[in-house]
């Protein structure tokens, strides 16, 4: 069994750097929400390169009015400095794509030691990476939105697409990873 986790978590891998290229790098999801661009670019980037000079998230909030309270309808910015620039884009590509196999494989053999309900049923073997997907969209993608963060439309969006990416990867994954002989037969419904 351990040839076919390997051999699913390399192929739902694939699924998954392929997918993020045609979402990403030919449709512009990623740019579309996490690389808007501000409108005087060049004179807000000198302003935060001068103010933000350790990495970390911050939080930008108007002045406090006399109560001592923040004013209701102001805009609050959030500010993420990661410490690096353009310079470490080939590492941080070659990180994803690690990621992408570990994340795949785990999925793989987690999938490879569940129950025979779900192992015997093409459907149930995908559902089983849609449920990752929810997963990753509840728990990590809508947390996303608040104040300083993504509008709630864009954390929807980001759970979409996980979920959408994990359902991708199990259409492969439940290809490869199937009952061993004499653990279950196929249902009829598979």
């Amino acid at each position: 069994m351990w040839r076919k986790v390997v051999l699913a978590g390399v192929l739902g891998g694939g699924v998954m750097i392929v997918w993020a290229f045609v979402v990403n790098g030919i449709f512009w999801f990623n740019k579309s929400i996490a690389m808007k661009e501000i409108p005087d670019e060049r004179a807000v980037y000198e302003v935060l390169k001068k103010n933000v000079v350790a990495p970390g998230r911050y939080v930008c909030n108007p002045a406090v009015v006399p109560s001592g309270m923040f004013p209701m309808n102001e805009p609050v910015f959030g500010i993420t400095y990661s410490g690096t620039g353009h310079e470490t884009a080939g590492r941080e590509e070659n990180t994803h794509f690690a990621i992408a196999f570990l994340a795949t494989m785990i999925a793989a053999w987690m999938l490879s030691v569940t129950s025979e309900r779900i192992l015997c049923s093409y459907f149930r073997r995908v559902l089983f990476f849609v449920v990752i997907g929810l997963l990753f969209a509840v728990f990590s993608d809508l947390p996303k939105s608040g104040i300083g963060a993504y509008p709630m439309h864009d954390a929807l969006l980001w759970a979409a697409y996980d979920v959408a990416t994990w359902m991708a990867v199990g259409l492969v994954v439940a290809s490869v990873i199937k009952p061993e002989l004499g653990r279950g037969r196929p249902s009829k419904s598979a």
